[in-house]
């Protein structure tokens, strides 16, 4: 069907439209930059939005708009008065990070390049704390993870540069794994650009210890922290390079079957964002067959790939490409007890994602109260709760709970 053109524009959309370039020109954007913080969008769509051409009805839709704008949902409103631009548009409800953001903020062994600093540490105990912030970030103390890794970091960066040349690739193994649980940790506080660094920093560790599939556990994070950025086509592109370089090889050892399987996964993230419903299913398919291959749910570098996470990452995909009867029909088959708390509370936060778009506002509500239990800081610093959050709030008015409103308050859902 042609869009339409002169008279058959609906007045409604014309109005909407006009009510888009009216914010957009108030925070000084032009119709191509906005358009590239909008998934799988063209200037060439915005003009057409704005013209009224392109009706704009899809909440998730409505809602990825507004945040690009820096403005509530009901400021798209023709009708509503245009607010002031906002002098931030990021969220972190809390610094628990704060400690490990300086951390990455510069060199943390600077003693050691000088040779002011001999001390050879004791791996052993460096790796007993490594495995330590890996079980906080499974469980998503994020104040735990930020209070060790202030110590923990520098002593690391510390002993690639000090320790005798045979204990060298444990060293950098130790260190890639440190920074790859503190991107995961931004990543999952919404710092997507101190999880950027962490990532790359675990990357250059990474093939230094010599572990190649180590190496690829770190691309992943990196993905992770491009897609959290709106970054879709890098994080495309280091995603396709590393299933294509783990594809070619024959006879991958589990720890290999692991990684690759949780690239496919990422990658089905990432056409997940930019609304690519063919191809993120055709991920998780690819996901599900490595994980066959494997035949057991395993926690290699600490991806804790197999069977179930897959059906947990394709009820995800599910709810970020609408299908919210999809989601909650595989999340109903899902036994998650085996996995971390933090997976276990994103399943949750993904079916009450679901039940909100299907407006069962009592389960919607339900569940993300339950993942909250699980993994309080997750669910009261994800993004894509608080929007959720939000829609339930605007779409039950007055009759909203008292549950749900405190709710709102936690996750910020109406700042």
């Amino acid at each position: 069907m042609s869009k339409p053109t002169g008279k058959d524009v609906d007045p409604r959309d014309r109005a909407f439209g006009k009510r888009v370039a009216e914010l957009r020109k108030e925070h000084g954007m032009t119709q191509q930059q906005l358009a590239a913080q909008l998934s799988g969008r063209t200037p060439s769509w915005m003009s057409q939005v704005e013209r009224g051409i392109q009706p704009v009805r899809r909440f998730d839709l409505l809602q990825e708009l507004a945040d690009a704008l820096g403005v509530p949902t009901q400021a798209l409103d023709p009708g509503a008065p245009i607010p002031a631009p906002p002098v931030v548009n990021v969220h972190i409800a809390s610094n628990d990070l704060d400690g490990a953001r300086l951390v990455i903020a510069d060199h943390p062994a600077l003693s050691a390049l000088l040779g002011d600093d001999t001390e050879v540490l004791d791996l052993g105990d460096l790796a007993g704390q490594v495995d330590e912030i890996w079980g906080l970030t499974h469980q998503a103390r994020f104040s735990e993870v930020s209070d060790m890794v202030t110590a923990l970091i520098p002593a690391l960066e510390r002993a690639v540069r000090t320790s005798p040349a045979d204990d060298q690739p444990q060293a950098y193994t130790l260190l890639a794994r440190a920074y790859q649980a503190l991107a995961a940790a931004f990543a999952r506080q919404g710092d997507s650009r101190a999880s950027w660094v962490s990532a790359d920093r675990a990357v250059a560790a990474a093939e230094m210890s010599g572990d190649a599939f180590l190496v690829f556990a770190g691309i992943y994070r990196m993905v992770h922290a491009f897609v959290r950025l709106g970054s879709s086509a890098e994080a495309e592109h280091a995603v396709r390079g590393a299933i294509d370089a783990l594809s070619g090889q024959t006879d991958l050892p589990q720890e290999g079957l692991s990684v690759l399987g949780s690239l496919h996964l990422a990658k089905a993230l990432v056409h997940a964002r930019c609304s690519q419903r063919t191809e993120a299913k055709a991920e998780i398919e690819k996901a599900r067959q490595v994980a066959g291959r494997l035949g057991e749910d395993r926690n290699d570098y600490n991806l804790e790939f197999g069977p179930t996470n897959v059906a947990v990452q394709a009820v995800s995909t599910a709810v970020d490409l609408g299908d919210a009867g999809e989601a909650l029909d595989i999340g109903q088959s899902i036994n998650a007890e085996a996995l971390s708390p933090e997976r276990r509370g994103r399943l949750l936060m993904d079916l009450g994602r679901a039940h909100a778009q299907r407006r069962h506002m009592a389960d919607a509500v339900g569940c993300l109260l339950r993942a909250e239990e699980i993994s309080p800081e997750t669910v009261q610093n994800h993004t894509a709760v608080r929007q959720a959050v939000k829609e339930l709030v605007l779409v039950s008015g007055s009759k909203a709970s008292a549950d749900l409103m405190e709710l709102a308050e936690r996750t910020g859902a109406l700042e």
